[in-house]
């Protein structure tokens, strides 16, 4: 049994399907919401209701679980969730845990998404079980939560220069995710997961320009104005501070690294940020 948690978020559907795809066998996936997983089901999956809030519902979702997928949502509290399943995993008799982790982790970075999965990670090392680690770069689908502002102003806003990262399309992740769970070998590895080139955000905009047919420019900003722009816009003060860890590593040239584990553990050509582009036109246009 293979339990998928995280599974109605965007990498999670993802893995869903790949694992569909796969004709992967015993699948279950822990869900907070039943209303919003009838695409699990549909897939032959079975779902149980839980949440990482609420550990006490943990161990009945592990039950008779072999492979885990550990994957909780942004939260201040992820090294929380991430121990607390950890801990559930070891009691249910859990073989083998591939974590869902971030570029740059390291329990002695900043307060922030690096070092709340780099404690996590040394947590579940440290545990006795067999462990993956999947550490993906900046997500190409973070873009399209600013497609409605780039459809009406033709701009990007960012605040790391001329920087370049090698942006990663989730549909990649989830093809690395889906093998690390049903394939022996991966156990031990920490895959880093990026795209196949890096790009600064001036060559992103150009991209979306010549896919959506209207003209993108990228408008670089301070690290205070991003600030001032993200708490206006009513975003919490911790997800702002994790946010302006992220710019940091971005801006400081650490992104850009590219690496072939797409290729050699996804088993397919990764995606490349103008397919990405073309399949989301429609977002970047405002239709």
């Amino acid at each position: 049994m293979i339990l998928v948690t995280g599974g109605t978020g965007t990498t999670g559907k993802e893995i869903i399907g790949e694992l569909h795809k796969l004709g992967a066998a015993g699948v279950r996936a822990l869900v907070r919401d039943p209303g919003r997983a009838s695409f699990i089901r549909e897939a032959g999956f079975e779902t149980v209701g839980g949440d990482f809030d609420r550990p006490e519902t943990l161990d009945a979702a592990l039950e008779g679980v072999e492979r885990a997928l550990l994957l909780t949502p942004p939260s201040p509290k992820t090294f929380e969730f991430q121990r607390d399943f950890v801990e559930a995993a070891k009691r249910a008799g859990v073989r083998h845990v591939v974590k869902f982790s971030a570029f740059g982790a390291d329990a002695s970075a900043p307060e922030g998404f690096g070092k709340w999965h780099g404690q996590a990670e040394d947590y579940l090392k440290a545990s006795g079980l067999a462990w993956t680690m999947l550490r993906p770069n900046f997500f190409m689908q973070n873009l399209l939560g600013q497609a409605r502002q780039i459809a009406a102003e033709g701009r990007i806003y960012q605040p790391v220069g001329e920087a370049r990262a090698s942006f990663i399309d989730v549909r990649d992740i989830a093809a690395v995710a889906a093998r690390a769970l049903v394939e022996d070998g991966h156990e031990g590895e920490a895959y880093v997961l990026t795209g196949p080139e890096a790009l600064s955000y001036a060559e992103v905009a150009a991209k979306l320009s010549e896919a959506a047919g209207r003209e993108v420019t990228y408008v670089p900003i301070s690290p205070e104005q991003f600030r001032q722009g993200a708490l206006a816009a009513g975003l919490p003060e911790w997800l702002v501070g994790a946010l302006e860890r992220l710019n940091e590593i971005f801006a400081a040239g650490h992104a850009a690294e590219v690496t072939d584990r797409v290729r050699a553990v996804g088993k397919k050509e990764p995606i490349t940020f103008d397919q990405f582009a073309r399949d989301h036109a429609q977002a970047f246009r405002g239709e």
